[in-house]
């Protein structure tokens, strides 16, 4: 079995354990078998941190179910591999060269080397956000719900955003919190720093570290930190400007808010679009311009390393300096004063047209299912699901049968890769020795 079949077949495991769990009568609040469909949408939402629901969360399943739902995301959010290595490491077994290829493919490391040390900082740079958010929850929940509800809704929702979930246990998501500086604040911090990627959170760390011990050596930030966490600034940036402007005058999101509360919701809406999935406005409202700049912004994503989904952000900011580089008439592509190898920008191109054409192929399926839906909100269900975001704009339960299982395997497709998943049909990739004759032709 080639190495991209093994992770996503791990990811098929998660989810069909998942899927007979929330079955279960002891998942739902009324005792009864769950529907296949409901389960296993859910399961698979929830393994592929998505966040896209069928039912309501918090009135459909029981405590159980519930819990059950956190831990497909906790697991989903860690990732097949990491968890697989980090119960190899609890039992002390040594890995093969097959296994750290794996690890290396899944997590997309530059090397072999620590990649065991990589698993064990991970699962306790994951521990630590989701504690420091659950106990700042607790101000939030706690006064409002008690300590019993308000214990686990900071729970809940602090690993569901760290994880990029975007599931609640509100039926109206984070609506009736829009004017909750705190909450969207934390909630905010977990998103970011959930999506940015591990490499860059430990690099920081490393730099925090120097500087508190006051060490002279001058620490180098790494290329992938600096476009990862530069991108990401100006698309939160970028975001925020964009749809206070566009929704603004929307009395449906942002009008009847004070001035405070429409940065603070435009700031929100900016932040969520970064594959988390919660709202605290009415996306069904939305303006086209607002639900289509969401759309871009989703398809985008996170970073490498992180939580999220998208093409991410070095994959968009390594594509905007080729097209750069082009115009300018230059040959090589430079970010940094670093150049950008040949192998990452083909790789670049891959991801651009493989994520492309899945969102087309499967809108195109949905709307052959369900013709009555209008196009932007199918678009939009679509790009959420493949960018593992859980945006929606309410037709998710609306949908039929089949509709729901194309955007199962839509939120599959985001979450293993599109390069993982297009390796499982092609087998892994064989370098070829042979080079050819060059000759132009036209382009564009």
């Amino acid at each position: 079995m080639t190495i991209t079949r093994t992770i996503c077949l791990g990811f098929i495991t998660m989810i069909t354990i998942g899927t007979f769990l929330l079955i279960l009568p002891i998942s739902t609040q009324d005792g009864t078998w769950s529907d296949l469909i409901t389960a296993l949408f859910t399961a698979t939402s929830a393994v592929c941190v998505t966040g896209l629901a069928v039912v309501d969360t918090g009135s459909y399943f029981s405590g159980v179910g519930q819990v059950f739902v956190l831990a497909l995301f906790q697991l989903g959010g860690l990732g097949y591999m990491t968890i697989t290595t980090f119960m190899l490491l609890l039992v002390r077994r040594r890995f093969n060269l097959r296994h750290k290829i794996a690890i290396q493919q899944a997590l997309d490391l530059p090397g072999l080397e620590k990649s065991t040390f990589v698993i064990r900082s991970i699962i306790a740079t994951a521990l630590l956000f989701e504690l420091t958010g659950f106990f700042l929850l607790l101000l939030v929940f706690v006064p409002e719900h008690g300590w019993n509800q308000g214990l686990w809704l900071a729970l809940f929702h602090s690993i569901s955003a760290w994880n990029n979930a975007g599931f609640s246990l509100f039926a109206d998501s984070l609506m009736g919190y829009q004017s909750s500086i705190l909450l969207i604040g934390i909630i905010s911090g977990l998103i970011i720093l959930g999506g940015i990627g591990q490499p860059v959170i430990f690099e920081l760390y490393l730099w925090l570290r120097d500087r508190v011990m006051n060490k002279h050596e001058k620490l180098t930030f790494s290329l992938n930190l600096k476009v990862a966490t530069s991108t990401t600034l100006f698309l939160l940036i970028l975001g925020t400007i964009a749809f206070f402007f566009v929704e603004a005058n929307n009395p449906e999101t942002l009008e009847e808010l004070s001035l405070q509360n429409q940065v603070l919701n435009a700031w929100f809406q900016s932040v969520t679009t970064r594959t988390a999935g919660f709202n605290a406005i009415d996306l069904g409202k939305m303006t086209a311009a607002g639900l289509f700049m969401t759309i871009a912004f989703m398809f985008i994503g996170a970073s490498p390393g992180g939580t999220g989904g998208g093409i991410k952000t070095t994959t968009f900011r390594v594509l905007v300096s080729c097209t750069k580089a082009m115009l300018q008439g230059k040959e090589e592509v430079y970010l940094y004063e670093r150049q950008v190898p040949l192998n990452l920008i083909l790789k670049a191109m891959a991801v651009l047209v493989g994520s492309v054409g899945t969102v087309i192929l499967a809108t195109i399926l949905i709307a052959i299912a369900d013709p009555q839906v209008d196009f932007i909100q199918l678009l939009f269900e679509v790009v959420s699901a493949f960018a593992t975001v859980g945006l929606s704009t309410g037709i998710t339960a609306s949908l039929s049968a089949w509709g729901k299982l194309i955007l199962v395997g839509t939120m599959f497709i985001g979450r293993v890769g599109i390069l993982v998943f297009m390796g499982t049909l092609l087998g892994d990739p064989r370098p070829s020795h042979i080079r050819y004759p060059e000759e132009n032709l036209l382009v564009g």
